[in-house]
């Protein structure tokens, strides 16, 4: 992991019309880092997450492995190298497994079969389900599916909107399992928005805790874990 900033955000502002959702939060994701950001619904994660991908209109400074991105447009963000898994999974439901991945390659130059066989040994479930409509797997598949997609695109950085969203908790923690897998074996650097804090804070090598659009808590995973605020609020004051 580097001790240096490998995405640095700095007085971001941003919303919808002229509701202001994010009040100049300040951020940063080291190199082969998993950040985390915590926060109730409403609380501003994934408009972050919006921001950071240019779906969204903001202001503010955001840098990305020594580039200016703050006014770049999503289709150039993906070529600068940072994929993002959407909340709701977003995939192609009436294409197979192998169709979605290798649409995920879009932007990648050359033969993409490599990649595909790397992500099938990492989701070995997906391999066994390439030939199979997206629609028809289950939700955690799918989830599985819209990660190994976002990875086709050869990523630097990976950012996971809600990634547990609807899964169960046995899912849920093989899930986890493969984005630590995917930061001590591929070195990636993933942003994950989650509210599932527990969890999240045992994989996080730093964490954020945002409420109304505002940084409010900051810390490592482990000392979030152990602060009796956060656990009051995030895991119902669990010791």
């Amino acid at each position: 992991m580097s001790s240096g900033s490998f995405l640095s955000v700095t007085g971001l502002t941003a919303g919808y019309g002229p509701v202001e959702v994010l009040h100049g939060l300040e951020f940063t994701v080291g190199e082969g880092e998993i950040v985390v950001i915590l926060g109730a619904n409403g609380a501003g994660k994934t408009t972050a997450m919006r921001s950071i991908s240019g779906m969204i209109s903001r202001h503010g400074s955001i840098e990305f492995d020594g580039a200016d991105i703050s006014h770049a447009k999503p289709d150039a963000i993906v070529r600068a190298g940072i994929s993002q898994v959407p909340q709701g999974r977003g995939t192609f439901t009436d294409l197979t497994v192998d169709d979605n991945l290798v649409a995920g390659g879009y932007t990648v130059k050359g033969s993409i079969s490599a990649d595909l066989e790397r992500w099938y040994d990492l989701f070995p479930v997906l391999a066994e389900r390439r030939d199979q409509k997206a629609g028809s797997l289950s939700g955690g598949e799918q989830q599985m599916l819209a990660v190994a997609r976002a990875m086709m695109n050869r990523p630097k950085m990976l950012l996971c909107d809600e990634p547990s969203l609807g899964l169960a908790p046995l899912i849920t923690k093989e899930l986890f399992r493969v984005l630590g897998t995917l930061r001590d074996d591929h070195n990636m650097s993933l942003l994950i928005v989650e509210q599932n804090a527990g969890m999240a804070l045992a994989l996080a090598d730093r964490a954020y805790v945002l409420e109304t659009g505002s940084i409010v808590a900051t810390g490592t995973g482990d000392e979030l874990l152990a602060d009796d605020t956060i656990k009051e609020a995030y895991l119902g004051g669990v010791s």
